[in-house]
This record gives structure tokens, C-alpha cells and sequence, in this order.
């Protein structure tokens, strides 16, 4: 593929968004990242595009022109597999040590952990004004927070152009969940989160990812991770015995509840 029709691709995939994941670039284009790096390159000096933190996103588009996300609102996927994610929550909790620091990405399911952290006195790093709300009351858990904008849908601050709106901040643990779970990966609906999660991830010992089996029923959307970046995988019982050795497969432990 010519380095003309390359960047008409690059330029295509960015366009319903304006942001579109390095993950996803070579996917779409299966060419190294060398050659990806140098096409962004040849564009960003072109003033078509920015570069940024993960991939890329169009020039001239402020990041506060698009203060809402794909997928489904917080306040509907709450009610949806509840005993699931709250037994998965419970489970999750049960992997923090008294007194570390752990990063908690916003979610449904991750916010269920919130209830049994209380007493372990522990410094939180997250994204999400629900779990922000719910440590609160625990006057040992020290709350961190990034700056950004405010994405009402899942009520979450996101920046998605800005390695500097994340803290200094490393942890053993990072506690995060999907949009869909496939054997390609880790999935969300929206490449902003796709973004704002790797900034997790690189900042992380471990990745713990919280799932309801529901999850594992489609594998479409922007891959965050493939499953080998995964270090323990948190689900229900209702996962299948395909994607329990998918998994496993990948070098991820799997605990169900």
C-alpha cells in the first residue's frame, strides 16, 4: 500500500471521531509502526493532524467539542447483571493489600468494589466522580484524580489529548472494565476511553479486569489491550468454556464468582 493511500486511511479513520487509537491504526492498515509513525509524521506537519498520547486526532478539533461518549449511559448499564458485578466488585476488593496504592478505572462493575475497601486505608487513583462519591465516607482512602472534562454519560473526567492531566502516580494494581471481551482483546465503544486507559495501563504492575460474562457475548469496538496484557481476569460463572481458555490461553489468570 502506497504511503498516499495510507494516510487517506489514517485520515478516514479518524474522521467520525476525530481520535483514533496506534492499536487500531495498525490493525486497520497492517503496517509496522515505524511506517505508521512516519505517515502521522508527514500528516501532523501537513496541520492535518496532532499527535497524542496513544494515537492521533485531527488538527484544529478541541477536545471540548465532543463532551459525550459511545455506548451505553452509566444510570442504564448500572441496573444490568447487578449480583454479578457486585459479586465481582466483592472479589476485586479482595485483592488489595492494607495501605497500597491502586487505580481504579470508572465503571459499573468497578464501582462495586468501593463498599469493601473500606478500612484498608488505601490511596486511589480515578476517573470517576461515582467511585469519587462513594470512597468519600472512608476517611482512610486517600482519593486521586486526574483534570479534564467532565463526560456526563458515565460521569468521568477524561483528557484525551493530555499526558499531563494524569498525577505522577504508579500502582500495583489497576482495576478496569470493558465494553466487550474477545479473543482480540480488551474492547471499549469509544476511543476516547481507549486513550485514557492505556495512560492506566502504562502506569501499572497489573491489570485485574472486572467483567460480567454478558461481555464476552460480541467482540466489536476499539481494542484497548490484547488479552496477554491482562494479568487477572475477574467474571461470573456464566462465561463460556471458549473464552475461559481464551483466557487462560493468554496467560491471565481467571478467577470466577
Amino acid at each position: 500500500m502506497h504511503a498516499a493511500e495510507r494516510e487517506k486511511l489514517i485520515l478516514e479513520a479518524i474522521g467520525p471521531t476525530g481520535f483514533i487509537a496506534y492499536r487500531d491504526l495498525e490493525q486497520r492498515l497492517g503496517a509496522s509502526p515505524a511506517t505508521i509513525r512516519r505517515d502521522l509524521s508527514r500528516l501532523e506537519d501537513e496541520g492535518r493532524i496532532v499527535r497524542v498520547h496513544g494515537g492521533a486526532k485531527l488538527a484544529g478539533r478541541s477536545d471540548e467539542q465532543r463532551l459525550h461518549l459511545s455506548g451505553t449511559p452509566f444510570d442504564q448499564a448500572i441496573t444490568q447483571h447487578l449480583a454479578q458485578k457486585q459479586a465481582i466488585g466483592r472479589a476485586a476488593a479482595a485483592l488489595c493489600e492494607p495501605g497500597e496504592g491502586v487505580m481504579i478505572d470508572g465503571g459499573t462493575t468497578t464501582l462495586q468494589m468501593c463498599p469493601h475497601l473500606a478500612g484498608l486505608d488505601l490511596q486511589v487513583l480515578t476517573n470517576s466522580l461515582h467511585i469519587v462519591n462513594a470512597l468519600l465516607p472512608q476517611a482512610g482512602t486517600r482519593i486521586l484524580v486526574p483534570s479534564g472534562s467532565v463526560f456526563r454519560e458515565q460521569n468521568i473526567i477524561l483528557a484525551p489529548a493530555g499526558e499531563a492531566s494524569m498525577p505522577r502516580f504508579h500502582a500495583p494494581k489497576l482495576f478496569m472494565g470493558a465494553a466487550t471481551v474477545g479473543p482480540q482483546g480488551v474492547m471499549q465503544q469509544d476511543v476516547i476511553l481507549v486513550a485514557a486507559e492505556r495512560r492506566l495501563i502504562d502506569r501499572a504492575e497489573q491489570v485485574i479486569l472486572l467483567v460480567d460474562s454478558s461481555k464476552f457475548a460480541s467482540s466489536s469496538g476499539a481494542i484497548v489491550c490484547g488479552l496477554d496484557e491482562v494479568d487477572i481476569v475477574i467474571t461470573d460463572e456464566g462465561i463460556s468454556g471458549e473464552m475461559a481458555a481464551a483466557v487462560k490461553a493468554a496467560g491471565a489468570e481467571l478467577i470466577t464468582c
